[in-house]
């Protein structure tokens, strides 16, 4: 009985190491993207689009900013259905996760995106949308090595079938039923508010620059 017990040991702290190893990587990719989002916020104090806030453009890429980020919130909340709590234990492979592999990662670099649109500016938008896909795809490489290594034949077959970022709709699957865990969800979901705050927040920036209490260091279409 004692040689099983010695060659099961490597395997349980390999296990275990595999966990901590993306427990480590979530958090790091949670404190960058706190630290990005300071930064981003710093270089939007003192950023205006070319457009005046009367004019059709700046409304326009706000509407658009407004539909983005109301797509981030409802579409982590719609992810965190079928994943809250299960990413370590289960490669989900239903519902969103059938039509891109990382899903709530697109919905953070719309709202990403939503949140530069509401200064008014593509530039911003786009900027600030592609800033946070480059980090997640770091993320994203990271995440894999340990989905290979759980999950070897079945992630790759997985992988084969849907795209990283995607979406590929052809791909569509559901499950017959989602066992739901209601914290995680609403975790999820308050954790994507934070994507309404660009609202007011450019808004009160947009009237502080008007009022010459920002200086506006450049300007952006």
């Amino acid at each position: 009985m004692s040689q099983p017990q010695a060659t099961m040991a490597p395997v349980a702290t390999g296990a275990a190491g595999q966990h901590d190893n993306l427990s480590h990587v979530q958090r790091r990719r949670k404190q960058f993207a706190g630290g990005s989002g300071v930064l981003m916020l710093f270089v939007l104090l003192f950023t205006q689009s070319v457009w005046s806030p009367d004019t059709m453009a700046h409304e326009g890429f706000e509407w658009v900013g407004y539909a983005l980020i109301l797509a981030c919130i409802v579409g982590r909340t719609w992810c965190s259905l079928y994943i809250g709590g299960r990413k370590k234990q289960i490669l989900v492979q239903q519902g969103p996760y059938s039509l891109s592999r990382n899903p709530l990662y697109l919905f953070s670099v719309l709202g990403a995106a939503g949140v530069g649109f509401q200064a008014g500016s593509l530039i911003t938008g786009l900027v600030l949308g592609l800033f946070v896909f480059a980090l997640f795809s770091v993320v994203i490489a990271q995440e894999e090595v340990f989905l290979r290594d759980r999950f070897p034949a079945e992630f790759n077959s997985y992988a084969a079938a849907v795209p990283r970022w995607g979406p590929r709709f052809s791909a569509w699957r559901d499950a017959p039923e989602v066992m739901i865990r209601p914290r995680l969800v609403l975790v999820t979901f308050r954790d994507a508010l934070w994507f309404l705050l660009a609202i007011p927040l450019l808004e009160g920036i947009e009237l502080l620059q008007e009022s010459g209490w920002l200086p506006v260091l450049l300007q952006l279409p």
